[in-house]
């Protein structure tokens, strides 16, 4: 029994250290555009029937069915974490490239093999030829290409883009589409505000913004992280409490298989 709860002790500690490393991860993009913060989650581990010693003489006819076993946990384990896609503020910037999201969706991203990548962050620019691509020089899908004759450009709520071009005539240089899933919690991660489609977020849904379910496009905005920093704090103290005890556990049990050796001596 002592070694169990040694293991279950370690098991908490280490558990409590994910935690934490997920917590500080959330604190430390409190001002990254368009970040969503993580949980981690937890599962306790199998049980195992440990014998007791009946305290009184069972009656008969009365308690002979009475179990002289208890089920005793071993512990807890990191089961996963999770992604919470709650909205973040939405910060105006005033730059005509910058777009946010206000609700579902996300914005589709061509990676150079072709491939699509999915990101909240709406902070745009142009390359050299043109193109509408994210910061790291990777294209907006489906594609725009804004030539020197355009002076400006206005974005619907809808996605429309209208340019305005330097002799005072506009026309629409195309849409803005959005992506959404079923279970936006089950994409991948892959940093650089960047997520990949996994079979548990589901076939991507492209749609119009506003409707339909997607979220509306605001120019001139970008969305803020969703990292609440008192509620990080307070959870930072709660799981550093939690890594204590377990820790102080572990020190229980050491002086207690001390004094068991003695009397044994």
């Amino acid at each position: 029994m002592p070694t169990t709860a040694l293991n279950t002790a370690a098991s908490g500690m280490y558990a409590q250290q994910v935690n934490i490393e997920v917590i500080s991860n959330n604190i430390a993009n409190v001002n990254t555009t368009g970040f969503k913060k993580n949980k981690a989650q937890f599962q306790d581990l199998m049980y195992q029937d440990v014998q007791i010693n009946p305290q009184t003489t069972p009656t008969p006819g009365i308690d002979e069915t009475t179990s002289n076993t208890i089920l005793v946990g071993t512990g807890v384990q990191n089961s996963s974490t999770s992604k919470i896609f709650k909205q973040g503020d939405i910060v105006n910037t005033n730059n005509q490239l910058d777009l946010a999201i206000q609700g579902d969706g996300f914005f589709q991203i061509q990676k150079p093999d072709g491939t699509y990548v999915y990101t909240r962050d709406g902070s745009f620019q142009t390359n050299a030829d043109g193109n509408i691509t994210t910061a790291d020089g990777l294209l907006l899908d489906p594609g725009l290409t804004v030539d020197d004759k355009v002076t400006g450009l206005a974005i619907g709520r809808d996605g429309t883009v209208e340019a305005h071009q330097n002799d005072g005539s506009k026309f629409v240089l195309g849409n803005i589409e959005l992506v959404r899933f079923i279970n936006p919690a089950g994409l991948k991660p892959l940093g650089d505000n960047l997520y990949a489609a996994t079979d548990a977020a589901g076939t991507p849904i492209l749609g119009t913004p506003g409707q339909d379910g997607f979220g509306d496009i605001h120019q001139g905005y970008l969305e803020s992280s969703n990292v609440d920093i008192v509620e990080e704090m307070i959870a930072m103290i709660a799981a550093q409490r939690a890594y204590e005890m377990n820790s102080k556990t572990v020190q229980t049990v050491q002086q207690m298989m001390s004094v068991a050796n003695n009397l044994q001596g």
